[in-house]
């Protein structure tokens, strides 16, 4: 992985700085690129409310080969974790690889190692354009997420995530204050209860809300007929001054109550993160940064390197606090600071 984070450090430059921990101090207020809006502080609690959070450490226990292996929203995932929907190369990552070949070789990454990926979209068209022909080539093992445009723009593009033979749809939600789609006259507005059932009611695939922060609204997800949600703050870059993710996850995961599937991205950078969300109650993760640098970086064999980092730091977590499988995860294993 050195060698793929010192390729995306010099490609990535003016963008991302590639740090030794991604913890959003770097970077603040850099939107676009790879930083947190406005002071950074909701990138930066992310990482914060995880690192509040510590194993008991268990070794008297016959667990030597854990199992990594879930299921969430239909699909068999080796580890618990998909790459989130992170688009917009050339002005978020530098340009100096095509939005074809980012989304193209991490898909392709995460299916050759077991996960799923997921698609981003946004303005010009070609972010989605290389989204969905990404997913057609995974043969749908992606979630496209889409975001709450006010028009008809939003049930073509659901039209063509179907064609593209997409196995979930998903929403990002959190996206509906960003002023600058209204000032390009592309409007991405909130959405209700009752305009969410409508919305999902009428497609064949399962569904996913990203961008919950609050129990009541997790609720309201999964009445509306949401498969699952996403706990996340949009990776800091949509409102300054959010909890972090980790922090507001285990009341949403007792409210949701198995309603529908829970998935948190948020500052999860390690396997050793991974484990510390699911024994918060979420059952898989969603990772964003992390694999933007490893694709930037490697292209397909970036993705696939971190995966593989992702898969061993997780076993090792495991054996080291006696949990056996994902199932019953004993949340006996952290400590709070």
């Amino acid at each position: 992985m050195k060698d793929v984070r010192d390729n995306a450090r010099e490609l990535m430059k003016g963008y991302c700085r590639v740090c030794p921990v991604c913890n959003g101090k770097a970077c603040v207020g850099e939107v676009p690129g790879m930083g947190g809006l406005g002071t950074a502080s909701s990138f930066k609690a992310n990482l914060e409310a995880l690192e509040k959070v510590r194993f008991n450490m268990r070794t008297v226990h016959d667990v030597s080969e854990p199992d990594t292996s879930t299921e969430a929203l239909g699909f068999k995932l080796d580890i618990p974790v998909l790459a989130a929907p992170i688009g917009g190369v050339s002005f978020n990552m530098g340009g100096k690889i095509t939005e074809e070949e980012y989304i193209s070789s991490k898909l392709k990454g995460c299916l050759s190692q077991g996960i799923a990926g997921c698609t981003g979209d946004g303005v010009p068209e070609f972010i989605h354009e290389s989204a969905f022909k990404a997913v057609s080539e995974v043969e749908g093992t992606a979630i496209p997420f889409i975001k709450p445009w006010e028009s008809e723009e939003f049930d073509d593009k659901i039209s063509k995530a179907l064609d593209a033979g997409a196995k979930a749809i998903g929403m990002d939600i959190d996206a509906a204050g960003l002023i600058t789609l209204k000032k390009m006259g592309r409007p991405v507005t909130p959405k209700g209860k009752e305009r969410l059932a409508e919305i999902i009611k009428d497609i064949p695939v399962p569904f996913v809300l990203k961008g919950i922060m609050t129990a009541d609204e997790a609720v309201l997800a999964a009445e509306a007929g949401a498969a699952g949600i996403v706990v996340s703050n949009h990776g800091g870059r949509v409102l300054d001054h959010c909890p972090g993710t980790a922090e507001v996850l285990p009341e949403i995961s007792r409210a949701v109550n198995g309603k529908c599937s829970v998935i948190v991205d948020g500052g999860i950078r390690t396997g050793s993160d991974v484990l510390k969300m699911l024994a918060l109650g979420a059952d898989a993760v969603m990772i964003g940064r992390p694999f933007s640098i490893a694709t930037v970086g490697g292209l397909q064999e970036g993705v696939e390197k971190y995966i593989g980092q992702l898969r061993a730091e997780l076993k090792q977590v495991m054996v080291l606090t006696g949990t056996a499988n994902l199932k019953n995860i004993d949340p006996n294993i952290l400590r709070f600071k």
